[in-house]
């Protein structure tokens, strides 16, 4: 049976994506989608201005939008009592506030890369932490197309933080080093942004040393991979017990 989704941000890049493959693969049918964007063209599904009017059965939501959404996507995952894969970035704590209060009525996963093997990627850089660290500085560097709001991206931010928590003590993410003239302290992981052009996502964390320097990169040949992971966690968090579920519960599986 095709598990039946809502695609909130159906109009922009990534829904568009999620709704080609869906075209494609008897397993999952969008059967409406929310967005204030009016260029529906080529979506052969009900779209919704708002979440509140989608009237349509489902089983799960995608949300791949602007964080400015997040409440109402949330309201409506909760009066329906859905799961909601969310894959938007940027979330302020009161958004990350609106998901861990959703997770204890409904499955809520949550990541802000959707990609397999940048979740591999992270936990590699986890382990390359417990061995290397404090002998070797860490720095991340990560580039996106030239449309991209947030800076740094989620993903980078996800990687910092998997890094944080295998490091005892205090870390200070520095983002900007002309501001402040000193030496680099060795509690810093700095993050680096470049924006330009059409890079669909490229990070890449150096574990720099006194006489070589070891790194590991994870670059998106297309949309297509985040989406396709958008999929499989929308597969996976159905039928789950309400929780708290990300990119690691999946890849454990």
């Amino acid at each position: 049976m095709s598990l039946r989704i809502l695609m909130n941000g159906c109009c922009g890049y990534m829904g568009r994506a999620i709704a080609g493959i869906c075209k494609k693969e008897s397993d999952f049918e969008i059967v409406c989608g929310v967005d204030i964007s009016d260029n529906t063209e080529g979506l052969d599904f009900p779209v919704f201005k708002n979440a509140s009017e989608a009237d349509v059965d489902f089983d799960v939501i995608i949300d791949f939008s602007h964080f400015s959404c997040i409440p109402k996507i949330f309201e409506l995952a909760l009066n329906r009592k859905k799961p909601i894969v969310c894959c938007t970035t940027g979330l302020s704590e009161s958004d990350l506030k609106i998901l861990e209060d959703a997770s204890k009525e409904i499955p809520v996963f949550k990541s802000a890369n959707m990609s397999l093997g940048i979740n591999v990627m992270i936990a590699l850089c986890r382990k390359m932490t417990n061995i290397l660290y404090p002998g070797y500085d860490i720095e991340i560097v990560e580039a996106h197309h030239n449309r991209k709001l947030d800076a740094p991206s989620g993903t980078a931010l996800m990687i910092a933080d998997a890094i944080k928590d295998e490091i005892e003590g205090d870390v200070n993410y520095v983002y900007d080093r002309q501001s402040v003239r000193q030496k680099r302290d060795v509690k810093d992981i700095g993050i680096s942004s470049i924006r330009g052009g059409n890079i669909v996502g490229e990070h890449e964390v150096m574990f720099i040393g006194e006489e070589e320097i070891l790194k590991i990169s994870h670059s998106a040949q297309t949309r297509d991979v985040f989406a396709r992971g958008a999929l499989a966690a929308a597969r996976y968090v159905y039928g789950k017990e309400p929780g708290y579920y990300d990119m690691s519960d999946m890849i454990q599986l």
